[in-house]
């Protein structure tokens, strides 16, 4: 798919100015460049990813003054009785984010992908509990991942990592951008609570999908790398 499709069709149906659309088409081979790189650090396909024309906002709950901004999302699509998995990347990450957090940011999602990989040749994914608490949501989001080090070579972008996502992601400097040249400005916005940020799978479905085998030799090589790191890390 063409991953900036739906950014067009925003700016072609008036729902995105032409100013931050000629912005995200500046901007977008900060993407291209990340995946390019993630594959060559991690030794393994990018999957599917496409540019969202929206800027996605999660709350507790619909009473809710606390908030988060979710940069980008992995998200499984069922149709026709297969399974994909795709990387929704906002827009707004595009235009206003440093190549270096867009690389982060994809890297971390990246991970989420590696880790639903793993889980669904495990046959162990059913549903996804997602904490309707955001504090909470943090840790559990970090419980989800591979270890980096396990996964990319790169010392550079294992370096963007560990300095955006300490414990959970935040850039404050690229939040006020979104916050005053996005939101308030009025630009597309989605808005969820966390207690819908779940992913449920039918089990028939997981049982059907096939992996490939470099994949899944792949994903245990991390796993056996990641468990001598821990071992290391305790001894």
């Amino acid at each position: 798919m063409n991953p900036l499709l739906k950014v067009r069709e925003a700016f072609q149906n008036g729902i995105l100015p032409k100013k931050e659309y000629s912005l995200i088409i500046k901007r977008f081979p900060n993407v291209v460049s990340g995946i390019s790189r993630i594959e060559k650090a991690s030794g393994v396909d990018f999957p599917i990813a496409y540019v969202e024309p929206s800027i996605t906002i999660s709350s507790s709950g619909t009473n809710s003054f606390e908030y988060g901004i979710l940069f980008a999302r992995t998200i499984p699509v069922v149709a026709k009785n297969t399974l994909e998995v795709v990387i929704q990347i906002s827009a707004p990450l595009v235009a206003y984010g440093l190549k270096g957090t867009i690389h982060a940011i994809l890297a971390h999602e990246f991970l989420h992908y590696l880790e639903l990989m793993r889980k669904i040749s495990n046959m162990e994914l059913i549903s996804d509990e997602t904490s309707a608490n955001l504090f909470e949501n943090v840790y559990a989001d970090s419980e989800r991942l591979f270890e980096p080090r396990a996964v990319f070579s790169d010392k550079t972008l294992l370096l963007h990592i560990t300095k955006k996502f300490p414990s959970g992601f935040r850039d404050y400097k690229l939040e006020d951008k979104v916050i005053k040249y996005w939101i308030e400005k009025n630009l597309p916005t989605t808005k969820i609570t966390l207690d819908t940020n779940v992913t449920k799978l039918p089990p028939d479905l997981i049982s059907k999908m096939r992996l490939a085998p470099s994949l899944i030799s792949k994903i245990e090589s991390f796993e056996l790398k990641a468990s001598k790191l821990r071992k290391k890390r305790l001894y």
